[in-house]
């Protein structure tokens, strides 16, 4: 994503998102706001408002397009892997990491329950294709432990979405090394298919 941006002509809703966005990765969450936004694409204070009346259209304008890239981002990387059930997991972990390593503070709007309007349907929907391609890959883990029923399959998925999600947080508060780049002794591939001493990063 290019760090600046200037507005040309009839797309101001997207100026302003993009705008947004950058803003977001380099002062966080706390400083922003519509004028600053507004004045970053050259517009006047006031000019935002057709598009987004208040903050929280903002964020949720900004919620979707994190979750949209964040499917993108894991599917790039399955695309990429082997089609086998510890490597489809592994290879979501590669892409969840790399979402969040580059993405940090919008990772945490997408979660942030409190900025968000969850009765929003194009934010529901973002969301869930997001829970969808994780019970997609999920599916051969499941069907590995012997998983049967949509509750128990569901559960694994949130399992596996708990440790990863967990992960690329405690990565991006620098309360972990970074391992993306290595292998490591022990994943959740390996603890699910009993794959110890092949897990990759």
């Amino acid at each position: 994503m290019p760090r600046k941006t200037t507005y040309h002509h009839g797309d101001l809703r997207n100026a302003l998102l993009h705008a947004a966005l950058i803003m977001v990765e380099e002062t966080g969450l706390e400083q922003l706001s519509m004028r600053r936004i507004a004045a970053s694409v050259g517009v006047s204070h006031a000019a935002p408002e057709h598009h987004f009346p208040s903050m929280r259209h903002l964020y949720n304008a900004m919620a979707i397009w994190g979750f949209e890239t964040f499917v993108r981002t894991i599917g790039e990387q399955l695309a990429r892997a082997p089609d086998e059930g510890a490597e489809m997991l592994r290879a979501a972990r590669r892409g969840y990491i790399q979402f969040a390593s580059e993405h940090p503070h919008v990772l945490r709007l997408m979660f942030n329950s409190g900025l968000l309007d969850w009765t929003a349907e194009a934010l529901c929907g973002a969301a869930d294709a997001a829970w969808r391609q994780l019970l997609d890959l999920s599916a051969p883990a499941a069907a590995h432990l012997g998983l049967k029923t949509e509750q128990e399959q569901r559960a694994l998925a949130g399992l596996v979405w708990s440790q990863i999600h967990g992960e690329a947080h405690l990565l991006i508060d620098k309360k972990l090394p970074d391992v993306s780049g290595g292998g490591r002794p022990l994943d959740m591939a390996s603890l699910i298919f009993g794959q110890f001493g092949h897990a990759g990063s």
